[in-house]
């Protein structure tokens, strides 16, 4: 795959999926971040979104934001959540590789790092 940004989101916790993690993107610009796509973790654990193909990805920095704590209420784990809003910065430089974000998490902590 060239180009492009991907997150595929496991409760590790829970052996499975993220299926509903909602998960935002901004670049971030002078003026602030700008949302250029947001959506929710679908039951293979991916992100379905353009942004997966390149669509309006050029170099720069970006944060992902995964909403954990709206998650894990979803899941009838009732707040307040350790975890709440994680946030994850990083720089695209060659707009025509493709940046694959993995996040694997539980309760109390999580792993985000650029995967193939």
């Amino acid at each position: 795959m060239s180009g492009g940004i991907s997150v595929h989101a496991v409760d590790v916790a829970e052996g499975r999926p993220a299926l509903g993690l909602a998960v935002t993107l901004a670049v971030i610009e002078a003026a602030g971040p700008r949302l250029v796509a947001e959506g929710v973790i679908g039951p293979d654990g991916s992100f379905d979104h353009p942004v997966v193909r390149g669509v309006g990805i050029g170099p720069g920095t970006y944060e992902a934001v995964f909403h954990l704590g709206d998650y894990f209420t979803a899941q009838g784990r009732p707040g307040p959540h350790f975890l709440d809003r994680v946030p994850f910065r990083f720089t695209v430089v060659a707009a025509h590789e493709h940046h694959h974000l993995p996040l694997k998490f539980t309760r109390f902590g999580y792993a985000v790092f650029r995967g193939i």
